[in-house]
């Protein structure tokens, strides 16, 4: 998109006899996609949603609906419906990739194929999307475009009307042939042999929720790639732990399994690190990540046990498990001698890696992603700083940039996410596309190439306004699953803008097809990150997508063309 804007603003033009000049539009012109207020709110939610994934509000949601599904159709539905309606007001990117690990934890534990949840969970998202203004990416710049070249406001909930039904419809189809239409297939992880494991100690906070609870109550059994291989409760040992063990405050709880699982832990509400020395960090522990790092035979602490080595005021981080020759090490942390390649699983500050890769103490030094425990006291506050940006938007009092701004800034003000942090969660991949293809788009504007095509369009179609609308439908639909949703959609609002002048009615049905056939495009792993987010977790091939989503679009396209003229007349 960036290549071809650039050469739309430098090939050169012939504007008359003899006279030329570079560029089919001028810069000015061409750039103002960058400065449209649409994708700046797309900036900011992106921002809201860091909020909302760094207090672990998303999880949270997540884990308690969730639940304990006695059947496949029962999980399919209790992943479903509340990844549609958390997706309905937030970019589902965000959605996803919080309840990714969470739904993947999820079917290991209840022994269910995760090619027969991922792709629901990502198709959900989706649906989810279409429902209101501020659901995809897509729907914010088409509202915002509307409003600028006609004058006409899309409402928060307005695109619903079509949208909702859509998704209902199509998560109806998802339960009743995506078990058929999608095989059997093992996860990635599970085709990996010899993983390396640790074995982890946790504390069980006494202020935190778990005191009281079983071991099963806590979500503590049948932890995929990890299991609680005993508790320490007051210096006696209870191995073997039952699920129905109650926790009590102060236990220390020994976990072996794979680092994976090990951040899964650490994002458990109520447990925390065992090691003492940990809580002596300078950093404050929302601040930290966890480093897995390679002990070379120069380091100065080989030969010695961690404890008298000291290795917190060394390194200023936090031996959490020892892994060695890729088996855990069955003692204490503090008490285990380190050796030429022993790997160290740390908790340390986000510039520990940077500062010790290239230092002769490590061969290797590796920072595990996602791995900053979240501040789950601020969970219920980030939670009321994303109703009050709703809230604002659908009663009009603010615009959607002004509230994604506020509700953006708030969640740096209110610590639930840190400027760095912010500026990390900002896809510019995304905005870039976007600001590029509204230069394109614009472009078709100024050299009426939109005229131009659907003038050959309404050729076919003669002067049938339901004919044209069903042209810039599917157009849409192709133009998303093959180069994304965002970029189909930008580039199919001069077409629609053209269509409807062109069969004289209102514009509003053709914006609404656009941006309906966008939001709901799924056909391909292209069209959406969420897609391709679960392509490998899921183990799923490109073929998988088509078999659900080219028959989901045939019964979508129906939906939406059979309701668009009922509710915006031609």
């Amino acid at each position: 998109m960036l290549g071809g804007l650039t050469l739309l603003l430098v090939l050169p033009v012939r504007t008359g006899p003899g006279d030329w000049r570079f560029g089919v539009m001028e810069p000015e012109v061409g750039l103002t996609g960058f400065a449209n207020p649409g994708v700046v709110a797309l900036g900011a939610l992106f921002i809201v949603a860091a909020g909302l994934r760094n207090t672990g509000a998303i999880s949270w949601i997540g884990q308690r609906l969730l639940g304990r599904p006695k059947s496949l159709l029962a999980a399919q539905v209790r992943i479903m419906l509340p990844t549609a309606a958390m997706s309905a007001f937030l970019n589902n990117t965000p959605v996803v990739a919080m309840l990714l690990p969470v739904v993947g934890d999820w079917s290991r534990k209840h022994r269910l194929a995760a090619s027969h949840l991922l792709l629901p969970l990502s198709f959900a998202s989706i649906l989810g999307g279409a429902c209101t203004l501020i659901g995809t990416s897509s729907n914010i710049i088409v509202g915002d475009w509307l409003e600028k070249e006609t004058g006409q406001h899309v409402g928060m909930f307005q695109i619903a009307l079509v949208g909702l039904p859509c998704a209902l419809v199509g998560m109806t189809f998802l339960l009743l042939f995506s078990r058929r239409l999608i095989p059997r297939r093992g996860e990635l992880m599970e085709e990996l042999e010899d993983t390396r494991e640790y074995t982890v100690e946790m504390v069980v906070d006494a202020d935190g929720p778990l005191p009281g609870r079983t071991v099963e109550q806590a979500g503590l059994r049948h932890l995929p790639g990890m299991y609680l291989m005993e508790i320490d409760r007051h210096n006696q040992l209870i191995p073997a732990v039952s699920p129905t063990e109650i926790l009590q405050a102060d236990d220390r709880l020994v976990f072996v399994g794979v680092v994976e699982s090990v951040v899964d832990l650490q994002k458990i509400r109520g447990l925390l690190p065992a090691p003492d020395q940990l809580f002596k960090l300078d950093a404050p522990r929302s601040n930290r990540t966890l480093v897995e790092a390679v002990v070379s035979d120069t380091c100065p602490l080989v030969g010695q046990t961690i404890r008298e080595g000291r290795f917190r005021s060394h390194y200023n981080a936090v031996v959490i498990a020892v892994s060695r020759n890729g088996q855990r090490i069955d003692r204490k942390v503090g008490d285990i001698a380190l050796h030429t390649g022993d790997t160290l699983l740390l908790e340390a500050a986000p510039g520990f890696a940077e500062q010790q890769r290239n230092r002769r103490d490590f061969y290797l030094v590796s920072s595990v992603d996602d791995s900053t425990p979240p501040r789950h006291d601020r969970a219920p506050l980030a939670l009321v700083i994303l109703g009050i940006m709703v809230l604002c938007v659908t009663t009009n009092w603010l615009t959607m940039v002004q509230a994604a701004l506020v509700a953006g800034t708030l969640m740096i003000l209110t610590r639930c996410c840190t400027a760095s942090g912010a500026r990390r969660s900002v896809d510019w991949q995304v905005l870039l596309l976007i600001g590029a293809a509204l230069g394109i788009g614009r472009a078709m504007q100024e050299t009426k190439l939109d005229q131009v095509i659907t003038e050959q369009l309404l050729a076919i179609t003669g002067d049938s306004k339901f004919g044209a609308l069903c042209i810039v439908y599917v157009l849409t639909v192709v133009l998303a699953n093959l180069i994304t949703a965002k970029a189909g959609a930008v580039l199919m609002l001069p077409l629609a803008l053209a269509a409807s002048a062109g069969v004289h009615t209102d514009v509003m049905p053709f914006a609404m097809a656009v941006m309906i056939g966008a939001a709901t495009s799924m056909a391909t792993p292209l069209v959406y990150p969420t897609h391709l987010m679960v392509y490998g977790p899921g183990g799923y091939r490109f073929t998988d997508y088509l078999r659900v989503g080219v028959p989901l679009h045939l019964l979508l396209g129906v939906v939406t063309l059979w309701l668009i003229p009922m509710i915006w007349p031609f």
